[in-house]
Parts: C-alpha cells; sequence; structure tokens
C-alpha cells in the first residue's frame, strides 16, 4: 500500500511535475463552506465518466439527486483519466479535495487520509453501506476504517473478436501464456493486428507487467515486493520477458505509442471497428468499444489472463479493482446524502442497465444481462486472489514507475531486469 508516512513535498514535487495550474485548483469544492447565502448547498462532484453513455447517465443522475433535494445543487466535474489523476495530486498537495471525488482506494487514497484530507464514512455511511457487495468495499477500507463507497467492482481481461479468431482458425480462447503467444502468430498470419494498445496513456500496457508477474510470482507477491521495497526478484524479471516474447511478435497496432485509448483512433475504437482483433481490459471495454467505434455485438467476447506454465500462479487469480466515491474531511452531510442516493437499488440498477458496471447492490443483480459482464462477474466471484490495479495499490510515484517503466519496455528503451531495478528504486524512495 506504499510507505505509511505521508510526504507531502512528495505531492508538492509530483503537482509540480504535474504541470497543473493554480488557477485550475481554485474551482475545487474544499474552497467553499459548501453552501451560500441563499439556502441552498453546492456540493461539487469530480469524476472520470467522460465517455458515453456514462457521461449523461451520471449527469442525469446529479439532476435526479438536485430534484429530489431542492436546496441541494451538483456541481459536476468531469475528467478524462489521467488529468484527473494529475489535477488530484496538485489538490491534495494544496491540501483542499473536492467536495465528492472519484476514487480507486489503495496507496493513492491512503496517503489522503494520512494527509488528513478525507471524511472517515464508517459511522456516517453503516445503515446502508454494509449491505453493500464486500469484495467491491475492499479497496476502500485502510487501517479497518471506511473512506469511500464503491459504484462498480470488476477485474482486467482480454475482450476479443470471435469472427477474427475464427477467421485465423483459433477454435478456443489460449488458457496459457504459450497457448496466446500461438494465437498472436496465427492472427499475424491471417493478415489480423492481433492487439491494441494505448501506448501513448501507458496505464494499458501496465496491465500485462502486472498480470505476468502475477502469473509467475503469484498473487500476493506483487504486495509482498511492495512491502519490501524490491521488485528485483526472479519472478518479476521473468515477468518482463514474457512481455519482451509479446512485443517481439509486433502484435501490436501500427502507430500504437502516440494511441489513446478511448479517441476515434485509439486502442478501443480499432477493437470495436474490427481492425484488432482483441484488447486487455476492464468491464468497461464494451461500452468503450461503441463510443468510441461501432462496437462488435454478438462477436465480442471476454476470456481470463492466461496462466503461465511453470509459474506460482492461477488463472483464478484476478488484477482489478472498482470505482468508489470518497468526501473531502468536513463534506456537507448533502454529499453523504448523495453516496447513499448513488449507493441505492434503484440507483446501481440504472448503472447496470445503462452504463455496463456490475453491481455492488446485491438487489441490482437482475439487471445484469450482458453475457460478456456476465462472464466477469462469475471470474471475479470465482476468484481466489485479487490484486488491485498498481498504480492505484502503490504509492503514487511508486505506481507512476511501473507504468513508465513497462511502456518503455513496451517501446524497447529497458530491459525486464531495468524495468524491476527502476520500479524497486522507487519504492526504496518512497520510504
Amino acid at each position: 500500500m506504499g510507505d505509511p508516512a505521508l510526504s507531502r513535498r512528495g505531492f508538492l514535487a509530483a503537482s509540480a511535475a504535474a504541470g497543473v495550474s493554480m488557477t485550475a485548483l481554485s474551482a475545487c469544492g474544499g474552497d467553499s463552506d459548501g453552501g451560500s447565502s441563499s439556502g441552498t448547498t453546492t456540493v461539487e462532484w469530480w469524476n472520470i465518466s467522460t465517455t458515453q453513455p456514462t457521461k449523461d447517465v451520471w449527469a442525469g443522475l446529479a439532476r435526479q439527486f438536485e430534484a429530489q433535494n431542492p436546496k441541494v445543487k451538483i456541481k459536476v466535474v468531469q475528467l478524462e483519466n489521467d488529468a484527473y489523476k494529475s489535477k488530484m495530486t496538485a489538490l491534495t498537495a494544496s491540501g483542499k479535495l473536492p467536495d465528492i471525488f472519484h476514487t480507486w482506494g489503495g496507496g493513492v487514497l491512503r496517503q489522503q487520509v494520512e494527509a488528513g484530507l478525507v471524511e472517515d464514512l464508517g459511522e456516517r455511511t453503516a445503515p446502508w453501506s454494509e449491505g453493500l457487495l464486500k469484495v467491491a468495499k475492499e479497496p476502500y477500507l485502510i487501517d479497518d476504517k471506511v473512506y469511500g463507497i464503491p459504484f462498480d467492482i470488476g477485474m482486467i481481461g482480454f475482450w476479443y473478436n470471435k469472427a477474427l479468431f475464427r477467421r485465423a482458425g483459433i477454435a478456443q480462447p489460449p488458457t496459457t501464456w504459450s497457448g496466446f503467444l500461438d494465437a498472436v502468430r496465427k492472427l499475424k498470419a491471417a493478415g489480423t493486428t492481433p492487439i491494441a494498445l494505448a501506448g501513448k496513456e501507458k496505464w494499458p500496457g501496465m496491465y500485462y507487467w502486472a498480470y505476468l508477474a502475477m502469473r509467475t510470482a503469484g498473487a500476493n507477491a506483487l504486495g509482498k515486493a511492495n512491502d519490501a521495497k524490491d521488485f528485483t526478484g526472479d519472478g518479476f524479471v521473468r515477468a518482463g520477458q514474457h512481455l519482451q516474447e509479446l512485443v517481439d511478435l509486433q502484435p501490436f497496432q501500427k502507430g500504437f505509442l502516440g494511441a489513446a485509448y478511448s479517441t476515434p483512433t485509439g486502442q478501443a475504437a480499432a477493437v470495436g471497428n474490427g481492425r484488432a482483433a482483441m484488447e486487455l481490459m476492464g468491464q468497461w471495454a464494451p461500452v468503450v468499444q461503441a463510443d468510441a467505434g461501432k462496437g462488435l455485438g454478438a462477436d465480442l467476447g471476454f476470456f481470463p489472463f492466461p496462466a503461465v506454465e511453470g509459474g506460482r500462479g492461477a488463472i483464478t487469480e484476478v488484477f482489478g479493482g472498482g470505482g468508489g466515491h470518497a468526501l473531502r474531511k468536513g463534506a456537507p452531510q448533502a454529499a453523504v446524502d448523495f453516496l447513499k442516493f448513488f449507493a441505492s437499488a434503484a440507483t446501481d440498477t440504472t448503472l447496470v442497465k445503462k452504463t455496463g458496471v456490475l453491481p455492488v447492490v446485491p438487489s441490482a443483480e437482475s439487471a445484469l444481462t450482458d453475457p460478456n459482464l456476465t462472464a466477469v462477474q462469475a471470474q471475479l466471484k470465482a476468484a481466489t486472489g485479487f490484486q488491485l490495479y498498481l498504480d492505484q495499490a502503490y504509492a503514487p510515484a511508486v505506481g507512476q514507475e511501473v507504468n513508465d517503466s513497462v511502456a518503455a519496455l513496451v517501446a524497447g528503451s529497458k530491459s525486464p531486469r531495468q524495468v524491476a531495478e527502476s520500479i524497486t528504486k522507487a519504492a526504496k524512495e518512497e520510504q
């Protein structure tokens, strides 16, 4: 989870590196008293729902809450993933977070909590949050206290085009790494781009190294390595070597190093438009594929990350997480009320039906009809191990180094051992 001692200097350095102007920070909800002389409470809600249909669905939920609470105004701020992370790093350094903000939990949330910036939600949400799906709440528990309320849970896996697999003579999705590499070769031989990757954004590439580390070293190894500040073990080097095997096959689309994730020419669109056979992505992938491209409909399938022969990990150990909301310290009661509204069965059912998330309210599970999302949920329920996204599980600087180093390996500028050494160096510097 990262070093327990918060370094405000580290946050300040990170915010300077992010290049976020203080002008961009001045609108933060933490700068106000959460109310006005008119008797209306304004609550600022920062989230990363920038793609359709989620963007409009979430905005509509804010308006619905306002209609039910006439004296509350929800000011919605929606930012793309990387921009959000950069601005939140700077906001944390400034000591003023939004009233309600998106969180993945893990090391980033821990640092915000240890800076005294996040509200302890235990007593204020206990009457209704205790019924939420247990695994979905785990990323937001810090020292047995509740600092976030989940709205989503899921895992990373391969989303693939069944028609392109059939054309390449691949009868079934691969279950082993050697089988996966063989599938890549068959797709290339059939004239199909095997994999779409958003190389520009770095985090999608991290998924490969993280899963390969889990498969070679075991699900618990990533947490243990972070605690020990040492990622130079054989399992981590071999993870990089396996990724190098994939990179050497040149499996990605032309121009992948400059490709974004959700743009019309990015990773999701390449799969959604049938130009690439698969992508390694979370449970939100079908929605983004349809938004950025056309979507594959019945030709879209899902399979878990393959097992690595001789590795300590199992195919039932999953990598992923979900989304949650946290509140700034001292946020108004209206912000707590909004979290309760967002975690209600009615809202969760809407989210499942309209945005493709997996339910965190058990009674909303009946709304899950998509066969691929049902497959993801089945994998989660059968999971024998779980690892939160590394750029969230670890302290921000360590998570960023994982992303940067793996991106360098994919681009051909770092070796598998150099990746392990760079991450270790970043972890030691966090002490």
